[in-house]
């Protein structure tokens, strides 16, 4: 049932997407919404609930396939030497960010210190899915889109930490796994550099090389060995899909054009997918069940907690203005909050589910609101539609009535400036433009 759901779903998707593509209708919203119509608490035709082991599965993997193809399109040396925004988002806007929305939890929500601490956690990773229209348009300035990008991809797995941590200090664990936390993300981060090169070394080889039909799978066989190997080694996945796909964007350019479409699309599918199962969650008890208060923090850690992080972050860093908006806006949610709230979720501590109704209450409002406005933001940094075209229109009609000539009047005694010839003028000093 959920396979026919998710076909029928895509194929409604496919026939708007030429729509969505030039209107505030986005088909990430289109998935969620479908799956809350589906779901149990709805209509009952899936029966998902979030203990389900395809919930977590699934947000995993998309979040898995994301984080690789973006890595993909960041090479080394693009990224070191666009750093300098990028660090600032992460160094300053990240933290900072979870300290704010850590604040409105306790103070709005009502959750003690440690839950607190833990939500902020969770939501402050972003997630650029969900604003594609503005990190895939070549209008949008390269620094802002690299900056979006590359800040996603590295948050996933920086918040990974404090949200392990947290979590054992929210169940009053005296021991918070500080080392195995280390050794987690210098294995991913070595998994997601080591494979990447071993396989492109081994296709340059004159023993190797793969045809035509086969060159895409390259990529798919790289990112299915860097998950089994992360999930068998127990790295950190996140960490490790946007390394080896920056690896493989550096060190195999070929492999790399190879993959980018085929992959992209792999990306898409799982990223719907996951979506439908993750709006089959969501039902009208879901949401009843959460209090006034929850909303207010949820439309809250939305629209204050990370502008006002980023707006200290940038302070002097010679963004415009609104390259700075685009980017205090555009910090949505996603798949790492998804997972990292099911982990919460599985973790049995007293607050586990307040806190994963108000994740996934800020998770709802967040994709609603980013995935249908990125086209609106997007054609904002479009020269040729800053000016609006009643403007030209307007400018056009004036010029003709000031070069009409006035009833009674040759057209020669008509100067360009407007004034008729012997009307007292002509030894006027010349006004200022």
């Amino acid at each position: 049932m959920l396979l026919l759901c998710f076909a029928v779903v895509l194929l409604a998707a496919v026939l708007v997407s030429a729509l969505a593509n030039r209107t505030i209708l986005s088909t990430a919203a289109l998935f969620l919404v479908a799956g809350f119509v589906l779901g149990e608490g709805t209509t009952g035709v899936l029966h998902l609930r979030a203990d389900s082991p395809i919930v977590a599965q699934l947000a995993e993997l998309a979040l898995f396939a994301v984080l690789f193809t973006d890595g993909m399109r960041v090479g080394w040396a693009d990224l070191r030497s666009a750093w300098r925004l990028p660090g600032r988002a992460l160094g300053w806007g990240l933290p900072l960010t979870l300290l704010v929305t850590a604040v409105l939890a306790h103070y709005v929500a009502g959750l003690g210190w440690p839950e607190a601490l833990l939500i902020g956690a969770i939501l402050a990773p972003t997630d650029p899915v969900f604003a594609a229209a503005l990190v895939g348009n070549d209008k949008v300035p390269a620094r802002l889109r690299h900056l979006l990008n590359v800040e996603s991809g590295v948050n996933d797995g920086l918040a990974l930490p404090f949200v392990v941590v947290l979590l054992a200090v929210a169940a009053g664990s005296d021991d918070l796994h500080l080392g195995e936390l280390a050794t987690e993300l210098a294995v991913g981060l070595a998994i997601g550099v080591l494979v990447p090169l071993f396989a492109i070394a081994l296709e340059r080889t004159r023993f190797f090389a793969a045809s035509a039909a086969y060159a895409p799978l390259n990529g798919v066989a790289i990112g299915l060995l860097v998950l089994a190997l992360g999930k068998a080694t127990h790295g950190n996945l996140f960490l490790a899909a946007f390394a080896a796909g920056i690896t493989v964007a550096t060190f195999g350019p070929r492999e790399r054009s190879a993959f980018e479409h085929f992959g992209e699309n792999v990306a898409e599918l799982l990223k719907l997918a996951a979506l439908l199962v993750f709006g089959a969650l969501i039902s009208p008890a879901f949401l009843g069940e959460i209090s006034w208060a929850g909303w207010a923090f949820a439309v809250l850690a939305i629209v204050v907690a990370r502008p006002l992080a980023l707006s200290v972050s940038f302070l002097r860093s010679g963004l415009s203005l609104r390259e700075q908006a685009a980017a205090m806006w555009f910090g949505p949610k996603g798949f790492a909050s998804v997972v990292y709230g099911l982990l919460v979720l599985e973790s049995g501590i007293g607050a586990a589910d307040e806190v994963f109704h108000l994740v996934a209450l800020t998770i709802v409002i967040s994709i609603l609101a980013h995935s249908s406005t990125d086209v609106v933001v997007a054609r904002a940094f479009d020269d040729n539609r800053e000016t609006p075209h009643w403007h030209g229109t307007l400018r056009r009609v004036r010029r003709t009535v000031v070069r009409r000539p006035r009833a009674g009047r040759r057209p020669a005694e008509v100067v360009r400036d407007g004034s008729a010839a012997g009307d007292g003028t002509e030894d006027a000093q010349p006004r200022a433009k």
